[in-house]
């Protein structure tokens, strides 16, 4: 880091605490703080709706993704994210704006019961802890690999060991200010620069990387098809780099984990709540999907490229330090190394685990010369602190107003509500610390989010779904089904294990019946099975339960709902445009690169 590098770092820092000290005047109602006043333009909240799934897990993990799975990573975009982004903007939307909920616990209060919507606040309260760790976890991964503070910590004669714990407190800091003080508003506006500085960013990255191992044919004849062509091998899960066959895939990331967090995760649906119409809300995920489409290039092929490296590489002319101290691994990925005795971490049948997180830092450190390791080290912190707001905002949201205004001070005022909003704030980070530490114990941490997402969100879309298009589900059979999938979720995770796994955090803590290929091939069947015993459950519980009152279901259920008026707008502008478009250049990708 030379002086250029640490100015760029000084402006984002500086703009971002701007953000949130300009908003605080605005911030004078509970709406102001935790729905934006629903006053959000439709492209800012649709760059938002996108750049909240934009943090540390997709820039640093789906970087990882790519060198450990290859281009077949792209499945989380084409068959995982823009299908359930157009359901969601066309058919969702109008349920959660139309009911004027103020959060996805408060709609499963209205469509269901009470103890429906304390179960799934507890439940996400807890995922967007563990989300927003995991991306402080990363923030502090990429300082201590880009030696940031080495230089100070050497002069204040400081131990470099601590050089983690205090990155994750600096970040923690910046996020608490700026969030405590414009609260969703705040979070929104950074995430649309996020945006721009990672296009900006890692638009050079990929171009130098691809010129420099000969473009995509290059990198086809260095890594093979495995790497290369995202539909090879899936016809058995043990020929292809996932570990997964077709229908684990498209059942388990391309329905139930896809559209189990795009069309319930409260994260993202808060981004659209904020618009300031109910067609601004529609067109929401819909504008947030073109960009969406095209971000394999930007964060999956460093990936790629990181591996196709030719090991222990030179170090550049402009480098001041080593591109990596740890030993050898491949390509330019370390191996994972144990911080207490500094040895690699060796898996159950003694091979070195390579630390795939690493992919995307040391790339950064191999190709960027001072200015633009300061952009690109810029870029990523802005995707990993809105990831960190993004979630943070997600949980003093539902704190709030489903945990604590329901259960422990109802009746307060407004003003007390905001107060307890911005503490909430300050606790859920401190939360979010402990979580940081638990993502140590994987070597890509998209393994660990969908995880955390099979269990809560694969049963909560078995719920939505039948809620939202089956008018005779139940209160009770939608907490039974919540319990029911969770507690699936937990029993296959308990007696299945990924291959060279040790029995304990990743799965077989209650006996070891199968082994999976991959961690991520048992994250989509524990979605799979977690959803299907939800909706299984829930609609046989529906059947030997009371149905519910027709006339409380209006603006709940799609039969009994009224289609939303639109707007007066030009034909490419409406939501069914948008999707057909969206959806014709996802089939196109997808043949592309077959």
């Amino acid at each position: 880091m030379t002086g250029i590098d640490w100015l760029i770092l000084g402006l984002y820092f500086a703009f971002v605490l701007g953000i949130g000290v300009a908003l605080k005047g605005s911030m004078k109602t509970s709406t102001d703080f935790f729905l934006a006043g629903r006053a959000i333009p439709a492209w800012v909240a649709g760059l938002a709706f996108m750049s909240a799934n934009l943090g540390a897990q997709e820039v640093i993990g789906m970087g990882a993704s790519g060198a450990k799975y290859g281009i077949a990573t792209s499945h989380f975009y084409w068959i995982g994210a823009i299908p359930a982004m157009v359901f969601v903007g066309i058919f969702m939307m109008p349920f959660y704006y139309g009911s004027r909920a103020r959060s996805v616990p408060e709609y499963l209060r209205l469509r269901f019961d009470e103890k429906t919507r304390g179960l799934n606040a507890i439940s996400f309260a807890i995922m967007t802890i563990f989300s927003s760790g995991i991306s402080m976890y990363a923030i502090a991964k990429l300082i201590q690999t880009l030696h940031v503070f080495d230089g100070v910590f050497l002069r204040l004669g400081i131990n470099s060991s601590w050089i983690f714990d205090f990155s994750i407190l600096i970040s923690a800091l910046v996020v608490l200010v700026y969030t405590f003080l414009g609260g969703l508003s705040s979070a929104i506006y950074n995430e649309v620069l996020q945006f721009f500085l990672i296009v900006a960013g890692f638009l050079p990255l990929t171009y130098l990387g691809l010129k420099n191992v000969g473009g995509w044919s290059g990198l086809k004849a260095t890594l093979g098809p495995s790497y290369t062509h995202s539909w090879a091998g899936l016809s058995h899960p043990n020929t292809n780099r996932l570990g997964v066959e077709w229908f684990g895939l498209v059942m388990g990331l391309g329905f139930v984990l896809s559209f189990g967090y795009w069309c319930t995760d409260f994260l993202v649906i808060q981004r659209a709540m904020a618009a300031k119409s109910m067609s601004a809300a529609r067109r929401t995920p819909l504008i947030g999907a073109f960009p969406k489409m095209l971000f394999p290039f930007l964060v999956i092929l460093p990936g790629l490229i990181a591996i196709a490296l030719p090991t222990q590489p030179a170090v550049p002319p402009h480098a001041r330090v080593v591109v990596s101290a740890e030993p050898p691994g491949k390509g330019i990925i370390p191996m994972k190394v144990d911080a207490s005795s500094g040895k690699p971490m060796l898996d159950k049948d003694g091979k070195p685990q390579l630390d795939y997180d690493l992919a995307v830092p040391n790339m950064l450190l191999h190709y960027f010369p001072p200015g633009m390791l300061g952009l690109g080290l810029t870029a990523l912190l802005a995707s990993f602190m809105s990831g960190m707001a993004g979630n943070v905002t997600a949980f003093n949201t539902v704190w709030t107003y489903d945990i604590y205004q329901s259960y422990i001070r109802p009746g307060a005022t407004d003003e007390h509500y905001l107060w307890m909003g911005r503490m909430a704030t300050v606790f859920g980070i401190a939360f979010s610390i402990a979580a940081a530490y638990m993502a140590n114990r994987f070597n890509n941490i998209m393994d660990m989010l969908q995880l955390v997402f099979a269990f809560v969100n694969a049963p909560l879309f078995a719920t939505f779904l039948l809620g939202m298009f089956w008018k005779r589900t139940t209160g009770h059979a939608a907490f039974t089904g919540l319990l029911a999938g969770t507690a699936a979720a937990a029993i296959h995770h308990g007696l299945t294990l990924p291959a060279g796994a040790v029995a304990g955090i990743k799965g077989g803590w209650l006996a070891i019946t199968h082994i999976y290929p991959s961690e991520m091939a048992q994250n989509f069947w524990t979605a799979i099975y977690a959803w299907t015993t939800c909706f299984v459950v829930t609609i046989i519980v529906s059947l030997v339960t009371r149905a519910p009152d027709e006339s409380k279901l209006v603006g709940l259920v799609y039969s009994l709902t009224p289609k939303p008026e639109e707007e007066p707008m030009a034909w490419y502008a409406r939501p069914a445009s948008l999707a057909i478009m969206v959806i014709a250049g996802t089939v196109v990708l997808n043949i592309i690169f077959w």
